[in-house]
């Protein structure tokens, strides 16, 4: 039976059945419309869910750090619900003269369309349809639920008899349950009006960059026109002259109706279309164009994003989720943080050179990351020749990633050690005599730190790291060999638990090898050779700052549904990860290399003394060179604020930085926390007790 022969089918048995049209039922054998059921053609009893509580498909929009600043939108369908109130009364008269006059009339089944369409069927030949504007909310509902599998979806418009007696059944129930202005601003909602957008609200913004209360005639009238064929009608990409012509039609029908006055009518028709279009952006890549910074923060929130189970079970179901559920998402990102620390990122690299200073600053006690600034500029664009992942790239420099593995960060993970000893009972006047080789019992290869077989670390500068130190003085001045010492002590395997504990992933296979069964004997670990990123760093460091209390970097501040609901999955999530007096003692011992002065007065010496001066408030830090100044890294932090950056080259290791850049690098990261702190007021450490500071305890747990 093909599709002509179904129509009229379908449309003699309706209006038999339902109106009772002598003419039509007999049109056909008795046997075949009694075959068909009375039971068959009345409504249901129960709706579906995607007809009780519609989802369709909307968009996301991720949003700055003040819940305003749009960094960009995710979706299949631009489309965005807007309450029926909020709609122009024009716009609802217009759509319903275009799609449904009687619609305030029938109860969700023209009997009239149908038997109108039946004749004009039989006496032209033609295919004329006799969907209500319910019948058309129906099918668009069922089509477009995201609930639904693809196949339950393709059901809802598949040509078949079944399917437009199954959607009358449901216009007729939907009718009895759902008042007739709810039901028109479904369907305000869910039409489609060609140009990519999805329902009335897309559709205002996109056609005339406005929103559906202020329409106005000439524009309501136009989009009411568009419903028909939105892919031909379009006025954008499609034919203008037919939109025209479909606009001056809804107006007839408005004048027809009595909903419109000739004169009125007229004034609009002489309108020209005065489109002013605007496209809502879609993923990363289409950040605004000023803003390209934002895309790798935003290329972040994306892998933050397939990472969430309550999204989804699979980072397919997550995505979709993400690109139909139309959530409302405040991201952490601060722009102005961001601006800031764009351009000093640039001043440590230009972006037309291989090497790359990513960077990444997080809020301690709540993981928030108000920034990620790398020299490279977001997008796939071809790169000049010779040229690889520079100055165009789309790869995760400062999280990780996508084959993104990270950096080593070099003395930066003496922190670890630091604290596993001062976990373990060991206070920070812990002294030792600091050797320039200090000879371990842990197993290495061939290489310079190998002695016999066994790691043997050596200080960078003998006459200023040799000799007695303790954990304030080791750590300012960063004595390779008395960290090699303390970590035998405490034990290698304690010091790795305690980075991965504060967030520290191994993203490299090796990596995870030595961190999984070789842990306790990866001596070598306390001295950064594990690869790293800063966004890691700068959050286990966020977590001394906020006194032992670790909170996984988010790239969210909160996230509701379409309903306004909040979602826990937006929350922080925190934990106290150290004792308080563990994390405070080792603030207090950090704030020794970036050139502050412990709260027992203990600091004699630091790697970085020229940030503290310039930031005029308590700060705490530590740097960070790999084996042959491979990398270079500084991070520095306060009370309110984290901040990391490691210089590298990211697609060639062998391509060594050097030590000069730490010096830029000291300088960007005490601007971006003097920007990002100008309008706080000044926080100190609260300083540690005596206890953590003078004597030897059991372990240090309590909290």
């Amino acid at each position: 039976m093909n599709r002509a022969h179904l129509d009229k089918l379908f449309t003699v048995v309706l209006a038999g059945v339902l109106a009772g049209l002598a003419l039509a039922v007999a049109a056909l054998p008795a046997a075949l419309v009694f075959g068909l059921g009375v039971k068959n053609l009345m409504p249901y009893t129960a709706l579906p869910e995607a007809l009780r509580a519609p989802q369709p498909a909307q968009r996301s929009n991720l949003y700055a750090n003040d819940g305003h600043t749009l960094i960009t939108s995710f979706y299949v369908e631009d489309r965005v619900d807007v309450p029926v109130g909020e709609v122009a009364p024009v716009m609802r008269a217009a759509i319903v003269a275009a799609e449904d006059v009687r619609f305030y009339q029938h109860h969700g089944v023209d009997v009239r369309g149908v038997a109108r369409a039946f004749t004009a069927n039989r006496r032209e030949g033609t295919r004329q349809g006799a969907s209500t504007l319910t019948m058309q909310y129906v099918r668009n509902a069922l089509a477009g639920d995201p609930r639904l599998t693809e196949e339950q979806r393709a059901a809802a418009t598949e040509i078949t008899l079944d399917r437009k007696i199954r959607e009358m059944r449901y216009a007729l129930t939907l009718e009895r349950q759902v008042g007739k202005d709810e039901i028109l601003g479904r369907y305000l909602n869910i039409a489609y009006f060609g140009a990519g957008a999805y329902g009335i609200a897309a559709a205002s913004k996109r056609y005339f960059s406005t929103t559906p209360d202020r329409l106005t005639l000439a524009q309501a009238a136009l989009l009411a026109g568009l419903v028909r064929a939105p892919n031909h009608d379009d006025p954008i990409n499609g034919d203008a002259e037919a939109a025209r012509q479909r606009r001056g039609y809804v107006l007839d029908r408005m004048v027809e109706t009595g909903q419109l006055v000739a004169t009125d009518a007229a004034a609009a028709r002489d309108e020209p279309l005065a489109l002013t279009p605007s496209s809502t952006p879609n993923d990363c890549a289409a950040v605004p164009a000023d803003h390209n910074d934002w895309g790798f923060f935003c290329d972040w929130f994306t892998q933050w994003w397939n990472a969430q189970p309550a999204f989804g079970k699979t980072v397919d179901e997550r995505q979709r989720t993400l690109r139909r559920g139309g959530w409302s998402i405040v991201s952490s990102l601060d722009p102005d943080v961001q601006a800031k620390a764009s351009q000093q990122v640039r001043a440590i690299y230009p972006e037309n050179i291989p090497r790359a200073a990513p960077t990444a600053v997080v809020q301690p006690g709540t993981g928030r990351v108000l920034a990620m600034a790398v020299n490279r500029t977001y997008g796939v664009a071809a790169n000049p020749g010779g040229q690889q992942n520079y100055p165009n790239t789309v790869n995760q420099l400062v999280a990780g990633g996508g084959g993104i593995t990270g950096y080593q960060a070099g003395s930066t993970f003496k922190l670890f050690a630091l604290l596993a000893a001062l976990e373990s009972g060991l206070p920070l006047d812990t002294r030792f005599d600091a050797p320039r080789v200090y000879v371990t019992k842990y197993p290495v290869g061939p290489g310079p730190a190998s002695c016999g077989g066994r790691w043997c670390p050596e200080n960078a500068n003998t006459w200023w790291m040799d000799g007695e130190r303790d954990m304030w003085d080791a750590f300012g001045r960063s004595v390779n060999t008395y960290f090699a010492w303390l970590t035998e002590r405490v034990g290698a395997d304690r010091v790795v638990e305690m980075a991965q504990r504060l967030g520290i992933a191994f993203r490299a296979p090796q990596d995870a090898r030595m961190g999984g069964d070789g842990a306790a004997t990866w001596g070598p670990f306390t001295l950064g050779v594990s690869a790293t990123t800063p966004l890691d760093l700068a959050g286990a460091y966020a977590a001394v700052a906020a006194e032992g209390v670790f909170c996984r970097p988010t790239p969210v501040t909160q996230i509701t549904d379409p309903n306004g609901r909040r979602v826990p999955a937006g929350d922080s999530d925190c934990r106290q990860a150290l004792d308080t007096e563990v994390a405070r003692a080792a603030a207090d011992a950090s704030r020794c290399p970036v050139g502050d002065q412990s709260m027992y007065r203990r600091c004699a010496g630091g790697t970085a003394e020229d940030l503290a001066p310039g930031l005029r408030r308590p700060v705490a830090g530590k740097t960070g060179s790999s084996e042959r100044n491979a990398t270079e890294t500084v991070v520095a932090f306060t009370p309110q604020l984290a901040v990391a950056t490691i210089a590298a080259n990211p697609d060639d290791p062998r391509d060594a930085v050097g030590g000069g850049v730490q010096t830029r690098q000291i300088a960007a990261v005490g601007r971006i926390l003097a920007w990002a702190l100008r309008d706080q007021p000044v926080r100190d450490f609260v300083p540690p007790g005596q206890s953590v500071a003078f004597q030897q305890t059991g372990p240090r747990t309590g909290n």
